[in-house]
C-alpha cells in the first residue's frame, strides 16, 4: 500500500511540474496582453493587400501582420 501512494504522490508531482511549465527545456511561456486595441481591419505579408479581420492586439495576431487602427495609424506585429 505504501508503494502505491508513493507512486500516487509521484505523479502528481510530476503532472503538477509539467502543467506549471517546471521541466527544464520545455521552452517559456509568453504572457499575452489583456487589451484590445481599436483595430479596424489587418493586413498580412503572406495575404498581400487583403484586408483581414482584426485582432486585439499583436500577440493574438500572425507575426509579421499590419494592424490597422481607426485613428490612421499602424502597428506592425514583429516575428
Amino acid at each position: 500500500m505504501g508503494g502505491f501512494r508513493a507512486g500516487v504522490i509521484l505523479l502528481l508531482f510530476l503532472y503538477g511540474t509539467i502543467s506549471l511549465g517546471i521541466i527544464p527545456g520545455s521552452g517559456r511561456a509568453i504572457a499575452c496582453p489583456l487589451y484590445c486595441l481599436d483595430v479596424d481591419y489587418m493586413t498580412c505579408q503572406s495575404s498581400g493587400d487583403k484586408k483581414l479581420s482584426p485582432r486585439c492586439n499583436c500577440c493574438l495576431a500572425p507575426k509579421n501582420c499590419t494592424l490597422h487602427l481607426s485613428d490612421g495609424t499602424s502597428l506592425y506585429c514583429k516575428p
